[in-house]
Parts: structure tokens; C-alpha cells; sequence
């Protein structure tokens, strides 16, 4: 599947969005209309840091394990999941840029890295779907920071 993208921004500096982005259960609160029945272990931030969730779409529980494996304070954060007993394998990735006027440009890209074999004939629509929500949570994201 070809990769998601979804933009937004804040009026905030590239340091203190990357500060607010680098805290997991900050991405709680502006992904919980997709994502739910957050848990954390780990440390708080950085790499390392890690969240158990559970997907909010019909049908059997889906339940998400995500972790930071990468992370450039002021520029960048790179999460990994894994769902579907190990079958189901995405990148998501945090690009922060500064704004021209000021403030920060927010992208956030989704891969796939791996997919179970019967998603593979739904992915247009899987795509639709996963592009409108993370959309919606670049909206939640930019309302909570300003």
C-alpha cells in the first residue's frame, strides 16, 4: 500500500512540538476517535517508549503494540506497531519543519511494512479509511496545540 500522508500545523516552535509529540500518551487525546484503551510501559518519551492500544473498528478486537524506535529531538520521531498476531507491521513517522512567518509544519506518514494477505484485496478502501482518520487527527492535533 502506498504510503499515507496528512499535514497540519502549530503556531508553537519545532522544540516544543517535537517536546509535546515526544510523550506517547500525548498522542492519546488527538488519536482516541481511531485508537482506544491506551496503555503504556516504558519510559515516558524518546525511544523506548511504548503503547498498547486497541483499533476502534467493527468487527474483532484488533489490539496495536507501538514503540519509538527512532527519534531527532526538534525534527523527527519514528513509531513502529504491530497487530494481527504479527502480521500486520507500520512505520509511522513525525516530520516537524519550521513555518515560514513562524510556528512548525506537523507531516505525519504512515507505511505499511507488512500485511496480512487477505487485507491486501481491501487496501483502497483500508486507505480511504485510514487517510480521513489520520486526517482527523491532524485536526485534533493542531487544536490541542494551538
Amino acid at each position: 500500500m502506498k504510503p499515507i500522508v496528512v499535514n497540519t500545523f502549530s503556531e508553537r516552535s519545532r522544540e516544543d512540538v517535537f517536546a509535546f509529540l515526544d510523550v506517547m500518551a500525548n498522542h492519546e487525546p488527538f488519536t482516541n476517535h481511531m485508537l482506544v484503551d491506551w496503555s503504556y510501559s516504558g519510559p515516558a518519551s524518546g525511544v523506548g517508549a511504548r503503547a498498547r492500544m486497541r483499533a476502534s473498528t467493527p468487527g474483532p478486537e484488533q489490539w496495536i503494540d507501538m514503540e519509538v524506535v527512532d527519534a531527532t529531538p526538534g525534527e523527527r520521531i519514528v513509531e513502529e506497531a504491530v497487530s494481527y498476531g504479527g502480521k500486520r507491521r507500520t512505520r509511522g513517522t513525525y516530520t516537524l519543519a519550521d513555518r515560514p512567518g513562524g510556528g512548525t509544519d506537523i507531516q505525519f506518514q504512515l507505511e505499511y511494512l507488512a500485511m496480512p494477505r487477505g487485507e491486501r484485496l481491501f487496501s483502497t478502501v483500508q486507505r480511504l479509511w485510514l487517510q480521513r482518520a489520520n486526517a482527523k487527527a491532524m485536526a485534533r492535533l493542531h487544536e490541542q496545540l494551538g
